[in-house]
């Protein structure tokens, strides 16, 4: 199939690039800058991303463009753009005039890149320093008001660059530009799509299983149905489910779970490990350490599972790319968030091989795929729900009493999201948005309450009470590595407080987090 390469430098928005392309039916894959792969047929071109760093520092990051400039189409984007700059012998210095935000281009040469563009068009710019000379053989093709080589090209070969982002979505026909780049200048088909995916995913799996027998935990998310139902397409009784109940669940979530996989022909079994859950989380505080003594019993009762499965060879997980990428990061420029259980391996004795069959696909397209297998809508369209469950949203040591206390709170708030009726207020459904939601649990990304470690005075009754705050979350999204506060309307914020603070007992204040991903997370830890 055909692909365009992503080299990372660092850029919280490098996915960006994958997911625009991907939203063209253009297939992507992004590596660091430091581990470019083996170029093969299938790389139809180059793209080089941003970075939080200037290429005049001394121990700025490199990669030698040698093996595809002028023999591939190649597309340099922001910090890209001015490596490309900097190294065939232009100048890039410390602008004077910064430019963050929004900017007006004005297009001034005819190119394959900007065909179609309007003369004057909305970009987003997010950068210090600034192109000041050209490299030899390069002209300028746009400029905004303050940067007269915004955009640029290499005479005699389909070299680009450009000092802004047509990535993310404030570049009005940053999606033309991009599309333009991979389609029209690189020559891809476009034929990346879920039938296709579903196609070569079952083959792939078939060759790379075998007759061995797989297991797999399913969470009732969307991830882990979609990769069972996958699977069970490709291998059928090979492969057995099993749903564990970590204790830290919402609210009648595992025996909903359960249910909701009866018609699918799933072999499922349930297994209720919630007392070893909760005792290895007695007196943990910390983040990192609640997702890693998670992850360790996660693997260590599947392993237990694992030895009753005769023949067993294969774990499968629901890991996703913002998963993978996330947990990854560029030693040095690009930190990593956090770590997630999912990613990087099990240990030796467990002595079961790992396959992701979905490893590689963004939400959006796990969801799409999802509806190419038939998958039940009230399953595909489900809000993600963090491996570690309501472990990281109760801030400090998780408690029998805190989770009772979160759960009935986390399920007046997602009722409530189901209940209220948002027809004709033109919010997009988070799960599909070429259509307009029903509901506002439709047009939200993810949504949860957050147990905080904190007490205030409150008045209830003629009695003064002292007791936890809760937090509502609630953000829009495309892939989860940005996210936007959810614009509630005050009627409906109004009445989950007040049903919240007359129902659940140990909470008399509720308080909305609206925080937007970056600087934030969606979770709280």
């Amino acid at each position: 199939m055909d692909k365009i390469l992503i080299l990372d430098f660092g850029s919280q928005v490098t996915q960006l690039i994958g997911r625009r392309l991907r939203e063209l039916n253009v297939f992507c894959e992004i590596y660091p800058y430091n581990k470019v792969p083996a170029l093969d047929a299938s790389v139809k071109g180059v793209i080089l991303s941003g970075s939080p760093c200037s290429v005049r520092q001394p121990n700025a990051p490199q990669v030698d463009v040698s093996a595809f400039k002028g023999r591939l189409p190649l597309l340099g984007i922001c910090y890209g753009a001015q490596y490309l700059a900097h190294h065939f012998g232009g100048r890039v210095e410390a602008s004077d005039t910064r430019e963050y935000g929004r900017a007006l281009l004005t297009v001034t040469a005819d190119s394959p890149l900007l065909k179609g563009v309007s003369r004057r068009t909305q970009v987003w710019m997010s950068h210090g320093d600034s192109i000041s000379a050209l490299p030899e053989g390069a002209e300028v093709i746009a400029s905004t008001e303050d940067v007269v080589n915004a955009a640029y090209q290499f005479k005699g070969e389909p070299t680009y660059a450009v000092q802004f982002h047509p990535e993310v979505y404030h570049t009005a026909e940053g999606s033309r530009m991009l599309e333009n780049f991979a389609k029209g200048i690189c020559g891809c088909k476009g034929d990346w799509t879920p039938d296709s995916f579903i196609e070569t995913t079952v083959e792939a799996l078939r060759r790379q299983i075998g007759t061995e027998k797989v297991i797999l935990g399913l969470s009732g998310g969307v991830d882990s149905t979609v990769a069972g139902v996958l699977l069970n397409k490709a291998i059928g009784k090979q492969l057995t489910c099993i749903f564990v109940n970590n204790g830290l669940l919402r609210k009648n979530e595992f025996d909903q779970v359960l249910a909701s996989y009866k018609d699918m022909g799933l072999n499922v079994i349930g297994a209720d490990a919630s007392a070893a859950f909760l005792q290895a989380l007695k007196g943990v505080t910390e983040p990192e350490a609640k997702r890693k003594a998670i992850g360790r019993l996660f693997v260590e009762t599947f392993d237990q599972y694992a030895k009753g499965i005769e023949n067993a060879r294969w774990l499968a997980q629901g890991t996703i790319y913002p998963d993978v990428i996330e947990s990854a990061g560029i030693p040095g420029i690009a930190s990593k968030i956090k770590s997630h259980h999912n990613v990087g391996g099990l240990p030796e004795e467990m002595h079961l091989k790992i396959v992701e069959p979905l490893r590689m696909l963004f939400k959006d397209e796990v969801r799409r795929v999802g509806r190419a297998l038939g998958i039940k809508e009230e399953l595909v369209s489900r809000h993600p729900f963090p491996g570690p469950s309501l472990a990281i949203r109760i801030i400090g040591e998780v408690t029998q009493e805190k989770l009772a206390v979160l759960r009935e709170a986390d399920d007046i708030f997602i009722r409530a999201l189901r209940a209220y009726d948002c027809t004709g207020m033109g919010f997009p459904s988070a799960s599909d948005p070429r259509v307009m939601a029903a509901n506002l649990y439709d047009a939200i990304w993810q949504a949860g309450v957050i147990l905080l470690p904190v007490r205030s005075v409150g008045v209830m009754g003629d009695e003064r009470t002292y007791e936890n705050p809760v937090a509502l979350r609630a953000v829009v999204s495309t892939d989860a590595m940005t996210a936007d506060w959810f614009p509630f309307p005050y009627d409906f914020l109004r009445n989950v407080s007040n049903e919240i603070i007359r129902k659940v007992r140990g909470v008399n204040r509720v308080v909305y987090d609206i925080s937007s991903k970056p600087p934030a997370t969606i979770e709280w830890e």
